[in-house]
């Protein structure tokens, strides 16, 4: 868990503030998440496998469009990871204002 905490001065409206924007930030995470999750899925769909197969068995001789793809795909997943990583931070903060 994440505490954040503030000494606010100002009847709570500062951590208004920085409730507000953390949750534009996490609301701007989500749309980017889904965005990522389409390209994915697209792949997976196109190659009709999962994910964690394309990482364990394949390579950019493997694909269509060769190494243009596999580092898309690949940058995709990396993304996503990072995305969901840094989502779970932020969902997790616990505010404290004094």
């Amino acid at each position: 868990m994440i505490k954040l905490e503030i000494n606010d001065d100002q009847k709570g409206k500062v951590m208004d503030v920085v409730k507000s924007a953390i949750s534009a930030e996490v609301r701007r995470m989500e749309i980017g998440l889904k965005k990522t999750n389409a390209q994915i899925e697209k792949l997976e769909k196109k190659y009709n496998t999962s994910s964690g197969i394309f990482l364990r068995d394949f390579r950019a001789e493997d694909l269509k469009d060769g190494d243009r793809e596999y580092v898309q795909w690949t940058g995709e997943l990396k993304i996503r990871e990072r995305i969901m990583d840094e989502l779970n931070k932020l969902k997790d903060i616990e505010y404290v204002a004094h």
